[in-house]
């Protein structure tokens, strides 16, 4: 269990357009969870200075104070045994990492060469920053060395076995795997931040893990050398995928 106590309290850090969103209606439907929609993505846009579509609405829907926040979510009580918080890595700006300890940390990622185009459609340019990746490569690598066991969710992985590599992600979170997890009711979600009407499209036409597909977007060559930066930080992460090669290394 955590350090947080009785509640077994969940950070999922992704980048964007990782499956993140649909990751989080699926924990929404355990009877023992509650969910958090990008608790610090305010905090993010305040301290990066980021252009966000509905950046404003976003800096008024929460507090913008990182610290203030993931203390509440390291040692508030929960109404349920489980707090899963959907977390995007690049958000951990000016943030005491500390508090990571009060929590199980997994990293969800997904192949540039998918997540860059996608990436692309919403933003008018994106950078390594807006990616994730390296802030996961960083974060893996300082939880590895405080002695955690984080661990990684691989997108592809997911959406080619929901219910194997789900099971494979309760076990290693010492959960209980509910089939319940694996669909959900179409539309909006009462957990949504209020930027869902920008980024969350897709996800609400959906009802379940969509099954995977090779990307049909051509990489943009102004994308090219942003993916060959990209693709070690990947490759690393990938080593470290529940259902990959290396995922389950002994400890």
């Amino acid at each position: 269990m955590s350090a947080a106590g009785k509640t077994r309290r969940i950070c999922l850090w992704s980048g964007p357009r990782n499956v993140s969103t649909a990751l989080m209606y699926s924990f929404a439907q355990r009877p023992d969870a509650v969910v958090v929609d990008e608790p610090l993505y305010a905090h993010y846009l305040a301290v990066s200075g980021a252009r966000h579509p509905g950046r404003e609405e976003v800096l008024a829907s929460q507090d913008n104070d990182g610290n203030a926040v993931m203390q509440a979510l390291a040692k508030d009580p929960v109404e349920r045994p489980v707090l899963f918080a959907k977390q995007m890595a690049h958000h951990l700006v000016d943030i005491d990492l500390t508090w990571l300890g009060y929590f199980d940390n997994v990293l969800l990622i997904r192949d540039p060469v998918e997540m860059l185009p996608s990436l692309a459609e919403v933003l008018p340019e994106v950078t390594l920053r807006d990616t994730g990746l390296e802030s996961q490569a960083r974060l893996i690598e300082r939880l590895e060395a405080a002695g955690g066991r984080p661990f990684c969710i691989d997108a592809r992985l997911l959406l080619l076995d929901p219910a194997g590599v789900l099971r494979a992600v309760c076990e290693r979170l010492g959960l209980s795997f509910y089939s319940s997890m694996l669909s959900w009711p179409l539309g909006p979600r009462p957990e949504d931040g209020v930027w869902a009407k920008y980024w969350y499209a897709s996800v609400h036409r959906s009802s379940g893990f969509r099954p995977w597909r090779p990307s049909n977007r051509d990489m943009p060559p102004a994308l090219e050398r942003l993916y060959q930066a990209c693709r070690p930080f990947y490759e690393f992460l990938l080593e470290r995928a529940v259902g990959a090669q290396g995922a389950d290394r002994a400890d």
